[in-house]
């Protein structure tokens, strides 16, 4: 394509402008589009009647910092932020109780990072133990050379040709945000890889960022997974369809892998539409073979226990903040009648005995 056919004004005050390859790579990309090919973007699109979409990719500048002062790179690394950067972010939703309720904007207004993995939102609310949130300025969504934008969807990894038969997997639930859910799965990976099993592991709900699948994939998990690379950048507002297909995938994409034991969280709580649509779906119930539950306190476990046994789901031992606690432990002993597993109980090669996870025993040669 020749230079002069680079700027192509269209309808609705939509023009195509072309961006350098030296722009592109000295922008800063987040970890959740770590899978798209952005050498294909050669374009922005801009205008006052562009409308993005949850996934699209656009190139935004710092405006001034906030909440969130580093952006989670590709590769894990926090990139310390400064006014004028320029950024590789995704548009999504967020639901956050402990940081912030953002959505989509309608347009390339100036708006938010409502994410330190890299999601493009404007913020409706936020916890007020937080600062605001940092604000950026879109410079246009990333476009191909024929103008078609560039959205997360497309480097989403490929639904098996079949299904796969699952091997034993486990969930890992809790009350809210910061309740203990990924802090539970590790040291469970931790303990299963020790006693011989092969673990895989997926986040099937949130908002992108890489913090909890490394964690997963430190205590030993592989591979690990999670919803962004479903082609998703975060759950929120999702439909039950789209949240059990990336469930469905996801598990797939495991027990191809070939592994003993799957290990999923599920984010946020119990009542988060999306977290108790899925909990509550055939499919939920029909893939997962057991639950664990992490709470904050004792009152909290209770209820959440009782909760999912009203859904019929397999609650099988309590976790969580509470466990940080000896009387917080009895009293969800007591409240509860549930087996309490803090991290020690976790680690230990026995837990998959103690949770009736089966384990394959090799023969001898």
């Amino acid at each position: 394509m020749s230079k002069a056919n680079y700027s192509i004004n269209q309808v609705n005050n939509i023009n195509i402008l072309p961006v350098s390859r030296e722009r592109m790579l000295r922008a800063k990309v987040a970890y959740t589009p770590r899978h798209v090919n952005l050498k294909a973007a050669v374009m922005l699109l801009v205008g006052d009647d562009v409308v993005p979409n949850v996934g699209d990719l656009v190139l935004a500048r710092i405006e001034k910092i906030g909440q969130h002062g580093a952006l989670e790179l590709t590769t894990g690394r926090r990139s310390s932020l400064f006014p004028g950067d320029e950024i590789v972010v995704c548009y999504g939703n967020r639901y956050a109780p402990d940081q912030f309720e953002a959505e989509v904007p309608h347009n390339l207004a100036a708006c938010h990072l409502v994410a330190a993995g890299g999601i493009a939102a404007q913020a409706l609310s936020w916890h007020a133990s937080i600062k605001p949130p940092t604000a950026i300025v879109p410079i246009g969504l990333l476009a191909d050379v024929n103008g078609q934008r560039i959205n997360l969807s497309s480097a989403a990894v490929a639904k098996p040709g079949q299904s796969y038969p699952l091997p034993y997997t486990l969930a890992v639930v809790g009350t809210s945000m910061n309740a203990g859910k990924t802090t539970t799965a590790a040291n469970l990976i931790y303990g299963l890889t020790n006693a011989g099993l092969k673990v895989g592991a997926a986040k099937v709900t949130g908002t992108g960022s890489g913090k909890d699948t490394f964690f997963m994939g430190d205590a030993g998990a592989r591979p690990t997974l999670d919803f962004t690379d479903a082609g998703f950048p975060s759950t929120f507002r999702l439909t039950t369809a789209e949240v059990e297909g990336i469930f469905t995938t996801l598990t797939n994409h495991l027990a191809k892998a070939g592994v003993d034991v799957i290990v999923l969280e599920v984010a946020d709580g119990l009542y988060q539409e999306e977290t108790a649509a899925l909990l509550g779906s055939s499919t939920f119930k029909k893939l997962v073979n057991s639950v664990i539950f992490a709470a904050g306190d004792a009152m909290g476990a209770m209820a959440g226990v009782e909760w999912l046994h009203r859904k019929g789901l397999p609650v099988v031992a309590v976790s969580g903040l509470l466990t940080a606690s000896p009387l917080g432990v009895i009293e969800a002993a007591n409240a509860t009648g549930m087996l309490i597993i803090d991290k020690n109980i976790l680690r230990d090669v026995a837990i998959a005995t103690k949770l009736g996870i089966p384990i394959k025993i090799e023969p001898s040669s």
